[in-house]
């Protein structure tokens, strides 16, 4: 008898299992909701794909009409020399995007989005630690000061990333300099603080704990020398369960999906991979379903990344993405 009732439960058990597990990768949270989609642009990037960068952050506007942007305030672009601050750049992306009525995250800080992450001016690496934490915070003023009471921008993301070690050419993060970076923001100015955190690689609580917002990136396929290829089988109920319980024990106000991946993740530089070749990790039927599996999220807003890549691939023949985007974001 007893094993009878014990066989019942356990049948039962594997059950309820494989129903819950069913449940997680069907799960749709991303129903009747009002999601809102924007991208990532980096001068600097453009710039290193050959592209005409002004042309690019142009046609973000006039051709795939994009409202929510988060822009990149690269140190080596803005500081080639020591105390010679050069905001040229950044402050024609912004009048562009008051211009056209867009809501800016800027990211701002050494390590910002894009690879190699740490964007140091040549002159910085002779510089002593205590030296280079001085000119980073001098940095951080200067660009809080500046860009402040630009209506376009809605938060400051300070640093990228911060807490991920394995990713980088990055010296490893000083949690103690690195809460003098947001605490200097937060005195400087009162929009939100966004920490970005890794998808996969973290349980965001560290995010959560000093920022007001947290933003979360989400890859489906990377790439590294030991192992190739490798495909995340996570469910997007995993970042929707995730938040909810960083959201409970934290008290965040938001969580979002900062940087959505929308372009391959190579080994070598795009100019030197073949087109084949990129495809492995990203083509149009890759990018749509990477549409809705970050729509099932239910996470909101949704920044794509590799805007940049969209528009060189178009200038190689190949608009098929482009132009889903445009669909996607003039719908």
């Amino acid at each position: 008898m007893k094993n009878k009732i014990y066989n019942t439960l356990k049948a039962i058990l594997v059950v309820f299992i494989v129903f819950f597990i069913t449940w997680l990768y069907a799960a749709d949270f991303g129903q009747d909701k009002d999601l809102r989609y924007g991208v990532t642009f980096s001068q600097k990037y453009a710039s290193e794909l050959n592209l005409n960068w002004q042309e690019v952050y142009v046609s973000i506007f006039d051709e795939l009409r994009v409202k929510d942007l988060r822009l990149v305030a690269h140190w080596d672009l803005i500081e080639k020399e020591m105390d010679n601050y050069d905001f040229t750049d950044l402050d024609w992306q912004l009048q562009l995007a008051q211009k056209n009525e867009a809501q800016v995250i800027l990211a701002i800080g050494h390590r910002t989005p894009r690879w190699p992450e740490c964007h140091w001016p040549d002159w910085s690496y002779k510089l002593s630690e205590k030296e280079w934490q001085v000119k980073v915070l001098d940095l951080l003023q200067a660009l809080v000061l500046r860009y402040k009471d630009n209506p376009s921008i809605i938060a400051w993301q300070v640093e990228n990333e911060p807490y991920l070690k394995v990713f980088g050419e990055c010296p490893r993060m000083d949690n103690e300099f690195f809460e003098k970076e947001v605490a200097l923001v937060k005195m400087l100015d009162i929009k939100p603080i966004v920490i970005s955190e890794s998808g996969e690689l973290s349980t965001w609580l560290r995010g959560a704990s000093i920022g007001d917002y947290v933003g979360t990136s989400i890859y489906r396929v990377t790439w590294n020398k030991h192992m190739g290829y490798f495909y995340y089988p996570l469910p997007p109920a995993y970042y929707y369960l995730k938040a909810g319980l960083v959201k409970f024990i934290m008290g965040v106000n938001n969580i979002f999906i900062s940087e959505m991946q929308m372009e391959p993740w190579l080994g070598m530089p795009v100019l030197l991979t073949p087109l084949e070749k990129q495809y492995e990790s990203m083509n149009l039927d890759r990018f749509k379903d990477n549409l809705i599996y970050a729509k099932r999220t239910g996470l909101t807003p949704i920044y794509f990344w590799g805007v940049e890549w969209w528009y060189w691939l178009k200038q190689e023949g190949n608009a098929s993405i482009w132009n889903e985007a445009i669909n996607l974001f003039n719908n």
